[in-house]
């Protein structure tokens, strides 16, 4: 509690002459704490504490129709006034691949619009995420662009006749790809969370797959349930 978010950690040879122990201990106990996860090491720059107070994303609260036209984006509900960012955004449109057109209910070679987003939080990448639509929903539309207006592509699709009234959440831990580690910039040995959620109408028409990668270290998953 000493050393806040951000700070220098002392290297070996402090270590050493601070607590009169071998440069092997020294470095054991570094090892051991960036195993924790608390400090890591980035390339070319010196070691820093790892301290940041975890999301709670809950699970069923987030995607609430009530939030859709509150002016503010599904997932800023998990950073509350926390500096919450979608730095990196990119919208496409190309056929679907064939895991997506089958949860999609779509037929071979239909074509989707792809919104791809980073979020960071206070600066730190958070979260990738990647949803899929059926473009003859969203193409053409504000969904479309950049920026969906407030509510999201969920009140968008309200707006269009495409009110999700179901979803559904698949989770998984696992390790990260090297394109998620850097993307996340991870330390060494941190696990992510796959999370991929299919929303759908009241009729049962699929509208959105959304496959998320959170890093682990900053989430917590929370959900309630009625008994």
């Amino acid at each position: 509690g000493e050393l806040p978010d951000g700070a220098v950690v002392p290297g070996e040879d402090a270590l050493m002459a601070d607590y009169e122990i071998s440069r092997t201990t020294a470095r054991s106990a570094l090892d051991a704490l960036k195993h924790e996860g608390l400090i890591v090491t980035r390339q070319g720059s010196r070691t820093r504490v790892r301290l940041f107070k975890p999301l709670r994303r809950h699970g069923s609260k987030r995607l609430s129709r009530e939030h859709w036209g509150a002016g503010r984006a599904i997932w800023k509900i998990d950073a509350g006034d926390r500096n919450w960012v979608p730095d990196q955004v990119d919208v496409s449109e190309a056929v679907a691949l064939p895991h997506v057109a089958a949860a999609l209910g779509l037929e071979p070679g239909t074509r989707v619009v792809i919104r791809a987003r980073r979020f960071t939080v206070d600066g730190r990448p958070v979260q990738l995420a990647t949803s899929y639509l059926p473009a003859s929903i969203a193409a053409g539309t504000q969904i479309a662009q950049v920026n969906t207006g407030p509510g999201g592509s969920y009140a968008r699709l309200a707006d269009l006749g495409f009110a999700p009234a179901e979803f559904a959440e698949e989770i998984r831990a696992r390790m990260p790809s090297p394109e998620e580690i850097d993307r996340l910039e991870l330390p060494p040995g941190t696990p992510v969370i796959a999370l991929t959620r299919r929303a759908a109408t009241a009729e049962g028409v699929t509208v959105e797959l959304n496959e998320m990668v959170l890093d682990a270290y900053a989430y917590v998953l929370e959900y309630s349930f009625s008994a």
